[in-house]
Parts: C-alpha cells; sequence; structure tokens
C-alpha cells in the first residue's frame, strides 16, 4: 500500500514511526507545509525509513494534492491536519480517485438563530453529501478514524454485536491524569481543534428527537476512569461520534463527554469572551505595515507544540465507550477502554500519549484496507466495518483495549 500522509506534526509524526514497524505500508510520503516537519519526521525514522519520503505540500491547495496523489501512485491520502483542511483533502482524494482517511471531519456551524437548542451544519455533513460520488467511484472515504472518534466507535459497533441485545444509551467518556511540568496551561492536543470542539454548541442523539444542541460544558458528571485515574468531571462537548454512531448502531440516547477541569474550561471561556477563538483574519501591526492573523492561530502560535511535551509530561490518557442497556433480558452496563501511559508511548516510541493513542488507529485502519479484512465503498464512519479485525489487530500491535463490566 501506498500512502499519501499531509500533516507531520505530532499526530503524523507518531503515524510513521508505528507504521515503519508494520510489513503492509510499501511506501509512505510524508508531506507538510512546513517540510522541516516532513523531513524531521522521516529523519527520525532511522534505519527504518527507507519506505518514507518527505515533500512540501499546501493541504488547502485540492489541485496540487491531487497531482502528487497521482504521481505519487498513492492507493490513500491519510489527512493528520486541522479539520479546517478536511474539505480540500477529501475532495482532492476524490478528484485522483484514490481512497481517503481522516480523524476528525468537516467542520459544523451553529443554527443561526437558536444554537442550543438545534443543529445548524453539522459535523460531517460536507462530506456526507458527497457519498454517492464516492460509491460511484469505487472508492471509500474512512472518517473519523483517530482515537474520539475512531476507536471509540469501534467500541460502540462491538458493544452492540456482540455484548447487547438492546442498548439504551452509549456516552463516549475521555479523561485522563496528565501533567506537564513546567507550564500553567499546555493542552496535550490541538489547541485550534480544542477550542472548535469545546466552544461550539455541543450535539446530543436521542431516538426520539434526533440531533440536537446544548450550551458548552453542559451536563457534568464525574466519571472513574480506570487504571489509576480514577474520578474526573466530564463535561458535554462536540465530537463526531454523536454524529457517526446513530447512523450504523441503534441507541436510544448518543453523547460525549471530555474531563476537562474547571481551570481549562475557564481559560477557553476567557478566549470566548476576548473574541480569541476566532478564525476571522484581524489586521495587527508588522514590521512592513499591517498584517492579517487569525487570533486563533496566534493563540496556537502562543502556546508549545504538543508534540513537544512528552519529556515533561507524566500520566496515563484514557479513551473509552461507555454503553448501558440488556442483554439476555437483563440490564447490563460495560466500558469499553484503550489506556495510554505516558512513559511508556516516549520509551517506546518517543512520542507523548494523546498523539501516540491518536495515531495507532489509522495505521491498524490502513493494514486492514490494504489486506482487505474492511473492505467498502462510499463515506462510512468506524461502526460501519467489522469491528473484531480491528481490535484483535490493535491488540497485535502491542496496544491491549479493557473492558469493565459494571452488570
Amino acid at each position: 500500500m501506498r500512502v499519501l500522509l499531509i500533516g507531520a506534526g505530532g499526530v503524523g509524526t507518531a503515524i510513521t514511526r508505528i507504521a515503519a514497524r508494520r510489513e503492509f505500508l510499501t511506501h509512505m510520503v510524508v508531506a507538510d507545509y512546513d517540510p522541516a516537519r516532513a523531513e524531521a519526521a522521516v529523519a527520525s525514522l532511522g534505519g527504518r525509513g527507507d519506505r518514507f519520503s518527505a515533500l512540501r505540500l499546501d493541504a488547502s491547495d485540492r489541485d496540487a494534492v491531487s497531482r502528487v496523489l497521482t504521481e505519487q501512485n498513492c492507493d490513500v491520502l491519510l489527512n493528520a491536519t486541522d479539520p479546517r483542511f478536511v474539505m480540500p483533502l477529501f475532495r482532492a482524494a476524490l478528484d485522483a480517485g484514490a481512497h481517503y482517511v481522516d480523524m476528525a471531519m468537516s467542520l459544523s456551524a451553529p443554527h443561526p438563530e437558536r444554537p442550543y437548542e438545534e443543529c445548524g451544519v453539522k459535523l460531517g455533513d460536507e462530506q456526507f453529501a458527497l457519498a454517492g460520488q464516492w460509491e460511484e467511484g469505487g472508492r471509500l472515504a474512512l472518517v473519523g478514524m483517530g482515537v474520539e472518534p475512531g476507536l471509540s466507535d469501534v467500541f460502540a459497533r462491538y458493544a452492540a454485536d456482540e455484548l447487547f441485545d438492546e442498548i439504551e444509551e452509549i456516552g463516549v467518556r475521555d479523561g485522563a491524569n496528565l501533567t506537564v511540568e513546567g507550564y500553567d496551561f499546555a493542552p496535550s492536543f490541538s489547541i485550534w481543534t480544542t477550542i472548535e470542539e469545546c466552544l461550539n454548541p455541543p450535539v446530543i442523539y436521542e431516538e426520539d428527537r434526533g440531533w440536537f444542541t446544548s450550551a458548552p460544558f453542559s451536563e457534568p458528571e464525574v466519571f472513574d476512569f480506570p487504571e489509576g485515574i480514577g474520578p474526573v468531571e466530564c463535561v458535554n462537548v462536540e465530537h463526531e461520534e454523536v454524529l457517526l454512531i446513530p447512523r450504523w448502531v441503534e441507541a436510544r440516547r448518543v453523547t460525549f463527554k471530555y474531563g476537562l477541569g474547571d481551570d481549562f474550561i475557564a481559560k477557553l471561556k476567557t478566549l470566548h469572551e476576548l473574541g480569541l477563538d476566532s478564525t476571522a483574519k484581524v489586521a495587527v501591526p508588522g514590521e512592513d505595515g499591517p498584517v492579517r492573523v487569525s487570533p486563533r492561530d496566534v493563540v496556537a502560535a502562543c502556546l508549545p507544540d504538543p508534540a513537544t511535551l512528552g519529556d515533561r509530561m507524566t500520566g496515563k490518557t484514557c479513551a473509552g465507550t461507555w454503553v448501558k442497556g440488556t442483554k439476555d433480558g437483563a440490564p447490563r452496563e460495560v466500558y469499553l477502554y484503550h489506556v495510554v501511559d505516558n512513559q511508556w508511548s516516549m520509551r517506546e516510541y518517543g512520542s507523548q500519549a494523546v498523539v501516540w493513542q491518536t495515531a495507532i488507529n489509522p495505521v491498524v485502519a490502513l493494514e486492514l484496507l490494504s489486506t482487505g479484512a474492511w473492505n467498502a465503498t462510499g463515506v462510512l464512519g468506524p461502526e460501519a466495518l467489522p469491528p473484531r479485525p480491528f481490535l484483535d489487530l490493535l491488540t497485535e500491535y502491542g496496544s491491549p483495549w479493557g473492558l469493565r463490566d459494571g452488570s
């Protein structure tokens, strides 16, 4: 399999380190707007890097991306960029007749009059609108194939197939006890993406109502995470699973809640109140006259790169899917989860826990596509495909998952 990976940040670099250990990969072209980042990702592989090459590529340039896919004879485009680049990359893969995999979906837009009650443009709407073209072309666009969304969706499908007869609620729950020495505020994942998902109206799904929204950080609950992480307060956040799971899994209610903490929430609210979460460019003074920049991009530039925090980080991160329903007429409640210890991921791969946990899942998916264990066309989420091959291969990669049965 020949893959064009676009984005050589923390997640993209972790993808190369994981994929370099697997035989299914024939070649991976690592592309980034900053060629030094792409070259550094390949160089860090050392003797394992003979199947990798680096080049400069602008993710917003649909024609250029399509041309590289064709020239490099790539089977798949793997998108490891911010969600703002989803649509040009998605369309470029369609133009070139390549398969497509991403870890986040096309952006949402709040309802213009009732943002905290009704959905406007939902996450992924732009991609699903083109599903027919992907089916006609005989190609697969596998969307939301990170850890959350991604592995969390695989867990939902597995629960529906093997653990439950009827499902009352599926709730993705994310929590960690990670700390970063020397920083009062150092997000472990892209702040651009974090702002997007945390400050947009969260989406909830209910069988009788369909999709609807609530206020950011609503419905706080304390969830007890496994493997020593313990109780963490989680709140509603906009996330792709709520838009994906109900399309293929029957459940009366679907939610996503994230363990952010009061201090993190307060800082996000302050950014919003100051307008620093905006993506609209504003004019600021520069050495050669006014320069137009996005406030959100400035915030991202002022914070440490999450990929560089691993040496200062301690603790574990947990992604998982809580499911409540019935099996054989009896109530059942389970939490399917995946925990990564930062000390382990740094020692084994040189990548901090959060980016590594995100990165492993698209690599597993690529291997399943290369062997034919996953074989489909159209625009699909992970829960549309058989879960057992994925979970078995994830364990083979040396990263097992867990199940806590609370029945």
